[in-house]
């Protein structure tokens, strides 16, 4: 499995920010209130994946105190991060697309909220994006001594 490399995931923010963008300003009077509830739970969330990577990389650096890991584990958790990080990516644009329309409409007081909740459910999923970048960045073999000496 290869690393997630950034610029797609900016790449898919920008595309489906710019789409949600479209469909937002031709059905916002049909849409539903956007919930606020996605920013504590994405939050969570990569507050989870950070600990976990956190974790993670003490057990593969053996550091004391620490049991090792079990391959099998760690590429479960890789997998974890690499799911998270293009999740986090078409939802946060997702919300940024929602966000760009509602920022037009901060003179009125639904919008507005609207727009917070947009904006801070946006901040949150790029925080998950981050902890899953992390998560799998920690999921990498350290280079031991001998894996040096084969170079």
């Amino acid at each position: 499995m290869r690393p997630t490399r950034p610029g797609v995931l900016v790449g898919l923010v920008v595309v489906v920010a710019l789409l949600t963008w479209m469909v937002v300003r031709q059905f916002y009077a049909e849409l539903p209130i956007v919930p606020w509830t996605a920013i504590p739970t994405v939050l969570l969330l990569a507050l989870g994946e950070a600990y976990s990577a956190w974790m993670t990389k003490a057990r593969l650096d053996r550091k004391p105190g620490t049991k090792p890991v079990e391959p099998l584990a760690v590429a479960r958790l890789a997998a974890l991060a690499k799911a998270s990080s293009y999740v986090g990516a078409v939802f946060g644009g997702m919300f940024a697309g929602f966000a760009l329309h509602t920022v037009q409409l901060l003179t009125r007081e639904t919008p507005r909220a609207e727009f917070f909740v947009a904006t801070g459910s946006f901040l949150a999923f790029m925080a998950l994006i981050c902890a899953a970048l992390f998560l799998e960045h920690s999921c990498r073999i350290p280079e031991g001594p001998e894996d040096t000496d084969l170079r």
